[in-house]
């Protein structure tokens, strides 16, 4: 008799996707609703985003379970920042946060993919997570046309749409994953500060 090893996993991907695109005075951030596994949808309302900070939102998709459970870390460590420093932590601080909270996790990961934005000097200027995001980023880079980082001198990252047009881009690109992706769809939540 052979020996068979059982193929369990402790991850699942919840699937969905997530977008943000930053401006000279605003951030967008929007993810879909829709949670599933398989081909299986277990609920078509489920909210992707969390509030970090008071400038700070992240959009997660992948599995819900790692995603919340990450969501409380860094919500229990910006706690214990606004203590010891009577202030909000700033989006570049939640990044890093958020990078060494990942780093930390690396032999058992989270199996979370992660849009952090926010209003303070960010990045880049746009970005995607997610089962959708091989769909949506040849359309942001069509549109948005991004300079590389690697420049030099530094090229401005913003985005130069204006507020509204972004929120149109997003919506457009998610209308296109929607009907190309089985896990990105039912409904869109966008939030967007400036």
């Amino acid at each position: 008799m052979t020996k068979q090893h059982a193929n369990w996993s402790p991850y699942d991907n919840n699937g969905g996707s997530c977008v943000a695109i930053a401006g000279a005075d605003y951030c967008v951030i929007a993810a879909d609703t829709r949670m599933s596994t398989g081909y299986n949808i277990l609920t078509r309302d489920y909210s992707k985003i969390s509030q970090l900070a008071e400038k700070c939102v992240m959009a997660s998709s992948g599995f819900q379970a790692d995603v919340k459970a990450l969501q409380k870390v860094l919500s229990a460590r910006h706690l214990t920042y606004q203590h010891q420093h009577n202030k909000q932590m700033s989006c570049p601080a939640m990044a890093q946060l958020l990078s060494n909270t990942l780093y930390y996790k690396r032999f058992f990961p989270y199996y979370a993919f992660n849009v952090l934005g926010g209003l303070d000097k960010g990045m880049v200027g746009y970005s995607s997570q997610g089962s959708g995001s091989t769909l949506i980023m040849p359309s942001l880079d069509n549109q948005l046309k991004s300079p590389s980082p690697l420049l030099l001198p530094a090229v401005d990252a913003v985005t130069p749409l204006s507020e509204a047009e972004a929120v149109d881009l997003v919506k457009s690109v998610f209308a296109s994953a929607t009907e190309r992706d089985i896990y990105t769809g039912d409904k869109v939540e966008i939030q967007w500060s400036s």
